[in-house]
């Protein structure tokens, strides 16, 4: 009894762990919910973009983010 449930588990799992690589992207007509306003990531793309300047030109390390010049925000 045990050694069948034991069996019946491991098959149960190895298709729930096959199953799990089904999904093969987004179809072409789901691509319409995820361009929506709310599924964007940044609700205010040029704030951010002007953020992240001001951030990354005060990094003296770092050149910011595909800017040209260094820390002292030139470009």
């Amino acid at each position: 009894m045990n050694r069948v449930l034991i069996i019946n588990l491991l098959i149960l799992g190895s298709l729930a762990f096959l199953g799990g690589c089904a999904s093969l992207g987004v179809k072409p007509w789901e691509r319409d919910l995820l361009a929506e306003k709310a599924m964007q990531g940044d609700p205010n793309p040029i704030e951010s973009a002007y953020d992240d300047h001001i951030y990354f030109s005060k990094e003296a390390s770092s050149g910011g983010r595909s800017f040209g010049g260094g820390g002292c925000g030139c470009n």
